[in-house]
Order: C-alpha cells, then sequence, then structure tokens
C-alpha cells in the first residue's frame, strides 16, 4: 500500500515538475529520493522511510522560487488535497491512511529543506530542536544539498543560469569598470553559496559524499580560472 501512495506521488510530481527548467525537474527530485532513501538506510535507529521518500519526492513542488501558495494557505493545506485524491482500499484514502501526524510531518520537512530557510531562521535565532533532530528533514535537506554541489550541481548550476540569463563568468575587470552587477555570474554563485553547502551536512553518510563533491567543484573552479587567465 506504501508504494501504491509512493508511485501516484510520483506522478504527481513528474507533472508538476514539466513546467520547470531543468536544474529543478523531475531528474532532480529522483536523484534526490534515491540520495535520501540511501542515507536514511545508514541510521540507527532508522527514521520513517515513508515520510523521507514522499517528503524527498514533493521536496520541490511548492519551491517559493516557482510556486506562490495561496494566501492564507499552509504547506499542509496545500499538499492534503493530493493525499485526499489518492484511493487506498475501499473507501478510504491516503490521507486517512498516513493520518495528519504523518502528512504535518511531510509538510514540515518540506517546508524546511531549502538552504534559504535554515539561513533565515539561524538569522533569527529560530532553529529549534525539531530543526537539529529530525531525522527525515537531516536525510532530504541533505540529498538535495548534495544534488547542489558536485558533477550535477555544476551542471544544475549552468542550467538555471541559462533559464535565467545569468551570466556564466564575468572577469573582474568588468566587475571593476562596473559593466555588469558585482557577484552576478555562475561562478560567484559557487563561492557564495555552493562552496559552503559541505559545512552545512547534518549526517555522517551526507558529509562523506560531500567531500568528493566538494573536491570535484574546486577542480572545476581551478580549470575555470586557468582557462579565463589564458583568455
Amino acid at each position: 500500500m506504501d508504494q501504491e501512495i509512493v508511485q501516484r506521488i510520483e506522478k504527481e510530481m513528474e507533472e508538476a515538475m514539466k513546467k520547470y527548467d531543468p536544474s529543478h525537474d523531475a531528474l532532480h527530485v529522483k536523484r534526490v529520493r534515491q540520495t535520501a532513501l540511501a542515507i536514511a538506510k545508514t541510521l540507527d535507529p532508522p527514521p520513517d522511510m515513508l515520510v523521507v521518500e514522499l517528503a524527498a519526492l514533493m521536496h520541490d513542488m511548492a519551491d517559493k522560487k516557482y510556486v506562490k501558495l495561496e494566501e492564507g494557505k499552509t504547506l499542509f493545506d496545500h499538499f492534503l488535497p493530493v493525499f485526499e485524491s489518492i484511493p487506498v482500499g475501499e473507501g478510504t484514502s491516503a490521507a486517512i491512511y498516513l493520518g495528519r501526524d504523518r502528512l504535518e510531518l511531510v509538510a514540515k520537512v518540506v517546508e524546511n529543506v531549502s538552504w534559504t530557510t535554515e539561513r533565515k531562521l539561524r538569522a533569527a535565532g529560530a532553529i529549534t530542536s525539531w530543526h537539529t533532530e529530525c531525522k527525515e528533514l537531516h536525510c532530504v535537506q541533505d540529498a538535495d544539498r548534495l544534488d547542489a554541489i558536485g558533477a550535477f550541481g555544476i551542471m544544475r548550476c549552468a542550467a538555471y543560469s541559462s533559464a535565467t540569463n545569468r551570466p556564466l563568468y564575468v572577469p573582474q575587470e568588468d566587475y571593476e569598470s562596473k559593466k555588469y552587477p558585482k557577484d552576478c555570474s555562475a561562478i560567484d554563485h559557487f563561492y557564495d553559496k555552493l562552496l559552503h553547502i559541505k559545512e552545512r551536512l547534518k549526517t555522517d553518510a551526507g558529509r562523506d559524499m560531500g567531500e568528493k563533491r566538494h573536491q570535484t567543484m574546486l577542480d572545476f573552479l581551478a580549470a575555470v580560472d586557468e582557462e579565463a587567465s589564458a583568455i
């Protein structure tokens, strides 16, 4: 029964992500799901694996870069009709089968996955014990951040830059002459955010994966500097 729900949510996700650019498409979500479950299997005691999988599948279905919730509507309110529409057995739905507590946890994990959300919470001193202890959150959070670094992270950064018409690389002299606004390129995004992700991974498995992916970015940036200096 759990897998029937997962399959329906996966279909909902694939439909929702069709309108997004390749940096936030269904293939990104599936990689996050795969990595989140792999991380979850290393934890003892294990987290709620179904919550991890559902939250991973839904983590970008209400991404604030692309989706604006109706005024006064919570993420739980936004997701509830999806689960209510999934029949489970006779006369019941996935919403009833999973129960409110589990659905609220899925929504809360999704709501707190993003780097920006965590940064704002830290700046406001609003990180709670739930944020530091919730294993389901940590699995999805680490998985999403791992897909932002390494080889896939490099490709996703380029894809998002293309979708938003962000320059890939800006020579320092063009910044100094104010031809371009400061820190506006894809390469700047590595220094502003991506190179700091390794420090914010929560699980041992995530940190182990992050080390290699971080080095991949350093090697890439060194190659960019070498090629740019030869122009």
